[in-house]
């Protein structure tokens, strides 16, 4: 700043001119508070893992009164149609820049809390679901060494990031259970089918696929409006953090145009094998165990060509990949060229798919009647006899192809994965899916695909893209 500019000044403020002096100063943070934070439901840092070895006390689905063997299908509800759907403005606004309808619009207080049954199971089997995420990020980055991740390609940054996913969890526990009330259900002990980095981060994008798509299928059916709202606010994060491990797994970010919703029997059929035990009082759930089917040619991300495979699973519903026996210069992480290289990156689009329409796809399924979940107090049961189809379920669409060469003595069959598209340049069979054997080709859509359960033999996690 020049001399003559401070002589200006000073000859200014002693003539009593009326002009402000501009002055230069730093920016100063001059008040500070420490804001309220809400209090997290009780968590632990430490469970134990590992298989349940005691006897189950109850077993079961929780249950009462059933007073019919399935939902009856009906046609639309009058007046679905009446709606002109013309752009225009069809009824008065009940205020400025406000148009008619909605629900909860009315100005009536937000209460956020279960309202049903139906909202109370579900809110509480996404409960589940966040406590295992809550454990198992942990778990991993407590279990591997910093030279094993690193040797995937997941350096410091990154496992700073899956501690962050954990911590998220805990407001995520925290705000379902405040929903849920003084019943809603605790931290369980849980078993990982991993014993490395790859299989670790393999299992993660498979379980918050299914934790997320879980969530989707009954989120517009639950009777509390503001539960929906503050279930939405945490389901959106999960999408994320199922990207993030897609993109620590080497795959393409997000091959899909859609993400799928499924029913919460999926969700829990896919959840409850990997919980251990529970506490004794523990609130039990209402919803269906299905057999597990097993894929035994799934596609293996860890391979470069991660098509050509054959019982390279870790078995079980998730189908997790396996990297026992398979040759260090057949692992992608290790490979050098673009398109076969799989380290973790923002993205990978890799020059041999995991899958492709017309690939056979050969199956192994479990008979009912296995316990599983929680102190093994859950049974799996199905209402089918003998498997016709295999329904894909993806993006928006249920796609089904028959199965082949079956055989109900071992409990084995084939089918042709679908060459299908939700739209031109989508194709339908993509990224992190799921894949269920059925009696019949049931026309589902993504709001009723509940409607299928009844016709539901097994299920599985299919891994596409």
């Amino acid at each position: 700043m020049s001399t003559s500019f401070f002589r200006s000044a000073i000859l200014l403020a002693a003539v009593g001119a009326v002009n402000a002096v501009p002055v230069v100063s730093e920016a100063q943070t001059t008040v500070s508070s420490s804001g309220p934070a809400g209090t997290p439901r009780p968590y632990s840092f430490v469970t134990s893992h590992g298989p349940f070895k005691g006897t189950p006390t109850t077993t079961g689905a929780l249950s009462t009164t059933v007073l019919a063997s399935a939902i009856p299908e009906r046609p639309p509800p009058p007046g679905s149609f009446d709606y002109p759907a013309n752009g225009k403005l069809n009824a008065p606004q009940p205020a400025p820049y406000t148009p008619d309808g909605g629900v909860g619009t009315n100005g009536s207080a937000p209460v956020y809390r279960v309202q049903s049954d139906f909202d109370y199971q579900s809110l509480a089997l996404a409960l589940y679901q966040e406590w295992i995420e809550l454990d198992l990020f942990r778990w991993g980055l407590a279990t591997f060494s910093k030279e094993e991740f690193d040797a995937y390609g997941i350096n410091d940054e990154d496992r700073f990031l899956i501690e962050y996913m954990a911590r998220q969890e805990i407001g995520h526990a925290t705000v379902i259970s405040n929903m849920l009330g003084p019943e809603a259900p605790k931290q369980c002990t849980y078993n990982y089918p991993v014993s490395n980095v790859p299989e670790f981060i393999d299992f993660n994008q498979k379980l918050t696929r299914w934790g997320e798509s879980g969530v989707y299928g009954f989120l517009p059916h639950l009777n509390s409006g503001p539960a929906a709202q503050l279930l939405l606010q945490s389901i959106t994060i999960e999408a994320r953090q199922q990207m993030i491990f897609r993109q620590f797994g080497g795959t393409f970010a997000m091959p899909e145009w859609h993400t799928p919703g499924i029913p919460q029997s999926w969700a829990w059929t896919l959840l409850a094998p990997y919980i251990s035990s529970c506490p004794s009082n523990q609130t039990r759930l209402v919803w269906q165990n299905f057999p597990s089917l097993n894929i035994l040619n799934q596609p293996n991300p860890a391979r470069i060509n991660g098509s050509a495979v054959w019982n390279e699973t870790t078995g079980g519903y998730a189908n997790t990949l396996s990297t026992k026996d398979i040759d260090k210069d057949e692992l992608c992480v290790n490979a050098t060229e673009t398109g076969e290289n799989c380290k973790a990156a923002i993205t990978h689009n890799r020059t041999i798919p995991l899958s492709y329409p017309g690939r056979q796809v050969f199956l192994n399924w479990d008979a009912p009647g296995k316990p599983v979940g929680p102190n093994n107090s859950y049974i799996t049961s199905t209402n089918v006899k003998e498997p016709k189809f295999a329904a894909w379920v993806s993006q928006l669409n249920v796609t089904y192809s028959p199965l082949q060469n079956i055989s109900l003595v071992d409990r084995t069959a084939y089918t042709i994965q679908p060459n299908v598209s939700t739209w031109q340049g989508d194709p339908a069979i993509n990224g992190t899916m799921f894949l269920a054997l059925t009696d019949t080709d049931l026309y589902v859509t993504p709001y009723n695909l509940t409607m299928i359960n009844p016709h539901v033999a097994a299920l599985a996690v299919y891994q596409a893209g």
